[in-house]
């Protein structure tokens, strides 16, 4: 009588299967928000984008006026919708491309958003954090709009629920931050920083690429500078020309071009090299709305960037963090 053979079943060896960065479970050769959230809560979680009709020290006058001038936020002057109608508007829209989505992270985006008394903070915050399914929140703001009551009540926060203070840095070049009007340098950026971190608040730093006079080194600069602060999450931002701000009218008179696509995925990637692999990225471009950007229109293909920047990273044998902390040249 023949005896039965065991037929062991070969793993077919996948794309994401051939991936050397540790922090992924697809192609990605780079730390995603998305996996990052599905590591800490177990699948899928929204990010919800609130207006919570918050001004700016930089557009009313306490540090400048006018705002950055990229800033499409300082010409706003409508009344936003109350913060659950907001909330439950846009948790219906993201529900119709993930409808078993169950899990929601309010995001207080649009300007300064600890740029209040905080009484008004405090009922702003905790009207969507009662809201069903949210398991955290996060919080636009800037380094020099961080008091130190604020900060306590934002460590107080991070004891009941998962809190992220999202800080706008841009570059680390005052040169660059004087030319935009940001308001605030880099050592003041700093100071902001480190309120945060003494308190164990997660951080995600924001920078842009493509800022007027900022060539390529420039930008790497900027990536170098924040990967030695060790930011929990980062946010790289493509400069978009938005209609109707001082920075669309410099464009229109020919004063700086915006990148190529070829420039910007090179950056990108080479920027994505000297972070830490830990740094959890939450975009590596942006969007724009069609209706106000200038310039550039190739930005509007957002699946196309991130695809490139995949497809780049895979023609060069990189991945996240694979120049971090050396010295080969980027």
């Amino acid at each position: 009588m023949a005896v039965p053979t065991m037929t062991i079943p070969i793993k077919k060896e996948t794309q994401a299967s051939r991936n050397p960065f540790p922090f992924s479970d697809t192609n990605k050769r780079y730390h995603t928000w998305d996996y990052a959230l599905r590591q800490r809560f177990g699948g899928k979680v929204c990010k919800i984008s609130l207006d919570g009709g918050f001004s700016c020290p930089n557009i009313d006058g306490t540090r400048g006026k006018g705002g950055c001038t990229y800033c499409a936020y300082a010409f706003r002057r409508q009344t936003p919708e109350s913060l659950l109608e907001q909330f439950h508007r846009e948790q219906a829209l993201l529900h119709k491309k993930w409808p078993d989505a169950r899990r929601y992270i309010p995001y207080f985006q649009a300007n300064t958003n600890t740029y209040a008394p905080l009484p008004e903070l405090k009922a702003k915050y905790e009207t969507v954090l009662d809201e069903e399914g949210v398991v955290g929140l996060s919080i636009a703001t800037r380094a020099d709009a961080l008091p130190e009551e604020v900060c306590d009540y934002l460590e107080s926060l991070k004891a009941r629920t998962w809190v992220m203070v999202e800080l706008g840095l841009q570059t680390v070049h005052d040169e660059t931050a004087r030319r935009i009007n940001r308001g605030h340098t880099m050592a003041e950026f700093l100071e902001g920083y480190d309120k945060l971190r003494r308190r164990g608040i997660p951080v995600c730093i924001h920078i842009i690429n493509g800022l007027p006079g900022e060539p390529r080194e420039m930008m790497l600069e900027t990536a170098r500078q924040v990967a030695a602060l060790q930011p929990d999450c980062l946010k790289i931002h493509l400069l978009h020309v938005i209609r109707g701000t001082p920075m669309a009218e410099a464009y229109l008179r020919g004063e700086f071009r915006t990148l190529e696509l070829s420039e910007y995925v090179d950056i990108v990637c080479s920027q994505l090299e000297l972070l830490p692999p830990e740094t959890i990225l939450q975009r590596v471009t942006g969007d724009g709305l069609r209706e106000s950007l200038i310039a550039p229109l190739w930005s509007l293909k957002k699946l196309v960037v991130m695809n490139e920047i995949d497809k780049e990273l895979l023609r060069r044998d990189s991945w996240q963090g694979k120049k971090h902390g050396g010295s080969e040249d980027v």
